[in-house]
């Protein structure tokens, strides 16, 4: 099985400091959804991995984010992709659980669902934290510079390449596909690709 994970702010949609609380605050980045629809059309299936503190903080409650993924599922069927799951973490960082990136247990448990040695599974994401879980999963690590990796400029680049040794650094999703599917970007060219 040819399977990838994605992070979900920041790589699939805009990232709010707030939160995502509701439906019609899930605003996708552009070209992110057809970016999914190609990995799928190229027989890649795709899990989104989150951490979403806001249910442990009592901002936004499990009916809330329920409908905020499936109107995510349903923005990224429109264009012709699919997300097979999301696998969320709702905890704080003070509860101190495995499932919270930057820590493994997420992608572990991604990974014992869908029968898969986590060392041929792509983790694409645009935080540190969890290009630190993809590396303490054996996951190969896909920093996107977008979402908060665009805001974090060189320092954070910088980082990233001296904490996760062989890390791969794209401009966007449509970029890391690209380098996927073996395919020469024909639109794309930013700092750092490797």
């Amino acid at each position: 099985m040819k399977l990838v994970i994605l992070g979900r702010d920041g790589i699939l949609n805009q990232y709010r400091e707030d939160h995502v609380k509701a439906p019609d605050e899930w605003l996708p980045i552009d070209g992110a959804l057809e970016a999914v629809a190609r990995l799928n059309h190229a027989g890649w299936h795709v899990v989104v991995a989150t951490n979403q503190s806001g249910i442990g903080r009592g901002m936004i409650d499990m009916a809330s984010v329920n409908a905020v993924h499936v109107h995510m599922a349903q923005r990224v069927q429109a264009v012709g992709g699919r997300i097979d799951a999301v696998f969320f973490c709702p905890h704080t960082p003070e509860d101190h659980c495995e499932c919270r990136k930057p820590l493994p247990g997420m992608m572990r448990d991604i990974g014992s669902r869908y029968g898969v040695d986590l060392s041929t599974v792509p983790m694409a994401s645009d935080t540190l934290r969890d290009m630190q879980a993809a590396q303490a999963a054996g996951c190969p690590a896909h920093f996107i510079l977008s979402g908060r990796a665009a805001q974090g400029g060189d320092e954070l680049l910088s980082q990233v390449r001296q904490q996760i040794p062989g890390v791969h650094i794209h401009p966007s999703l449509l970029a890391f596909v690209d380098h996927l599917l073996g395919e020469q970007p024909a639109h794309e060219s930013g700092r750092g690709a490797s």
